[in-house]
Order: structure tokens, then sequence, then C-alpha cells
């Protein structure tokens, strides 16, 4: 029977158990959005778990919707991603990139020029938010990607997975979830194009399996992974009419990439991992079965459930969120059964080591 502490490969990367630390965008990069020493320490405190998904990386200038998120596309962060994987390299731990592109989740004082963010569409994410040097404000008008601009939209995500592994990260994970820019084209409720990207299902996934295509070329898919969210209806985005159809046509054609994982969110991102509002429950296990490599699961997991679920077999790792934030070191407290420390959620976007590389751990708190 398998056990949440047992060490696993997924595809070229080896990893020391099964948990793993989720990305989480904690607003903390130095400018020009390079990751700076504060960073460094705090992934280092988490280097135990067995893969760290690092927080969302834009791909490019124009992929950045959050103030101080750090990027993948510039030189100087490549370089402060480097600190970052030596220092969990060091402590004996893994660790991927997130690749992002926020779509219309953005704001035109967070790009280049004060642009229109860009989009499978021209409707804005009405009621969606994002975080600036004003705070929390609504997001800007996007403008409709042209089909002719989708290679270069590709060629990003190839170029940032080739800075990535000069960054010397493990490997790297594509963000197709949360209602960015991937699920933008991917979600009928989204992508209102006709033409090559739109329509079908098969249409409106194409730049998604482009994207996973040259990401797994430039990099191999053995040191690649992609994050899906079926159910996830936040950042203004109504859900797909049809989610099953949707997701099972996905999966089955990443199935014959060899990817080294796939990461779900079940439910709600954040919030319920059984929305109350679906018009028929979905099948996560129907999905997970088409898929013949490691399968990564999140959202609400409890060390009981964690435990039962790779246990069943249902799942070959469990990623955790809100608990790595405020538990550097959470392996061991799930491992001991011992109590977590809960996160100051205040905290959580922007600032300094306070609520950042200042939580305590099992051993700390012997001492105090």
């Amino acid at each position: 029977m398998k056990s949440l502490f047992d060490a696993v490969r997924i595809g070229d990367i080896d990893l020391s158990n099964r948990i793993v630390m989720a990305p989480l965008t904690r607003n903390r990069a130095l400018p020009g959005n390079v990751p700076g020493p504060l960073t460094v320490e705090y992934y280092r405190q988490r280097a135990s778990a067995g893969l760290i998904v690092t927080e969302a990386s834009p791909i490019n200038p124009m992929a950045h919707g959050y103030l101080d998120t750090p990027g993948i596309h510039s030189a100087e962060q490549v370089a402060g991603w480097r600190k970052v994987t030596d220092a969990v390299h060091a402590a004996g731990g893994r660790i991927v990139i997130q690749l992002w592109h926020v779509g219309r989740i953005s704001h035109t004082s967070l790009l280049p020029d004060g642009v229109a963010p860009v989009s499978s569409t021209d409707r804005p994410a009405t009621g969606a938010k994002t975080f600036t040097r004003d705070g929390f404000v609504p997001v800007s008008t996007p403008r409709a990607l042209r089909d002719d601009e989708l290679p270069g939209i590709v060629a990003d995500y190839r170029r940032a997975a080739r800075l990535a592994i000069e960054a010397g990260f493990d490997g790297v994970e594509v963000h197709a979830a949360n209602n960015y820019l991937l699920e933008q084209f991917l979600r009928d409720s989204v992508n209102d194009r006709s033409g090559p990207y739109g329509g079908s299902i098969e249409n409106r996934a194409r730049l998604l399996l482009e994207v996973m295509e040259a990401v797994c070329d430039e990099i191999g898919a053995a040191r690649t992974g992609i994050r899906l969210s079926p159910l996830t209806s936040g950042n203004g985005t109504p859900r797909d009419s049809d989610p099953q159809a949707l997701y099972n046509h996905v999966v089955d054609r990443l199935a014959p990439l060899g990817l080294a994982y796939i990461h779900v969110i079940e439910g709600e991102t954040g919030g319920k991992r059984e929305p109350a509002d679906l018009a028929k429950p979905f099948d996560f296990a129907a999905l997970r079965s088409r898929f013949p490599g490691a399968w990564m699961v999140n959202n609400g997991y409890t060390r009981e459930l964690a435990l039962q679920t790779v246990a069943e077999g249902m799942a070959d790792l469990v990623a955790f969120g809100k608990a790595f934030i405020s538990n550097p070191d959470l392996v061991r407290r799930l491992r001991d059964d011992a109590p977590l420390t809960p996160p100051r959620i205040d905290r959580f976007y922007g600032g300094g080591a306070e609520g950042y590389t200042d939580y305590p751990t099992l051993d700390s708190e012997a001492v105090a």
C-alpha cells in the first residue's frame, strides 16, 4: 500500500515524499519582478516537501497581472531564481516553476506602456479584481488576441521553459487553471472566437495543446507538468457549459505526451470541493483514468484525506497550499500528526518577512 510519505519518481524527477507545496502568489518580488533574498529563504525553509511548485511566474511582460510577481522572462529574473533553486537543492528539495500568463486578469497599470490586457475575448472579467499599487482594483477591459499573435504566445512559453532550466529548476508546471489565459481559451463561457481557436472543444483546446507540445519539445515531457481546474469559477469567469467533455478531451490529448504529472484542482480553487451549483457531479475519477502518468490532487486536503487518497491509489501526489504558508515543516507535522500553525491572512500578499519567512517550526517552538 502506498504512503503519503513514500519516495516516488515522476517523469525524470525523484521526490522524497508525495507531499507537494502548491503554487502560492505572495507578491514579494524586487523591482524588475526579480526574486530576492526573502524569496530564497522562503522556499529553502520548505524544501522538505517532496516537490515545490513555485508561485505562478509570468512568461513575458504582458503576462503580468498582479503587483510584484516574479517573472521568468529576463536575465535578472533567471539569476534571482537560480539562487532559489540552489538553496532548495542544497537543502535536499526538488522544485519546478509554474509558467503563467494571466490574460484578461490584469490591469493597464501593470503592463508595458499601460496597454490593455490580452485574452481570447474583448469582454472584461466582470467582478474580478487584481492587486496593484493602489490595492485591489477591478481588472481592465482586454483586447482579443489575433490568431496570428498566438504563435508568439506559444514561443514565449517555450522560451520561459528553457529559461527555467537555465535557472536550475527540475522542471516546469504550465498554469492552465484558475481562469487565466489558457483557460480563457478553453472555456466557451469566455472564448467567443470563430476560426481555428474558437467554437468546438477541439479548437478551444488548440492553444493549450500547442503550448504543451512546445514546452515538451524544449525541455522534455518528463520535466513538464500542467495544472487544470475544471470547476473553478473565480476571476469573473463562469464554468464551461460541459466541463466533463472539455476536460476529458484535454486529458485525452495530453496523455500521449508523456508528461511528468497532471495537477488537478478538485472543486473551486480555495473553496468547496463539491460546488453546490453544479448541474451534475464532475467525475474526477474518470478524468484520472484517462492519464497514465502521475496524478496530483489539490484543494482542501486534510491529513486524513491525503493519507487515504494515496493509500487507495486515487492519486500519486497531494498538494497543500495555505498549510505550507504557515508551516514550513509541514511534511514533518503531517508525519507526526502535529498541530498546524494557522496562517496570517493579512500577510498573504505583499510586505516583508512577517507572515512570509517568520513562521515557527516544531524545533523552534520547542526551544521557545
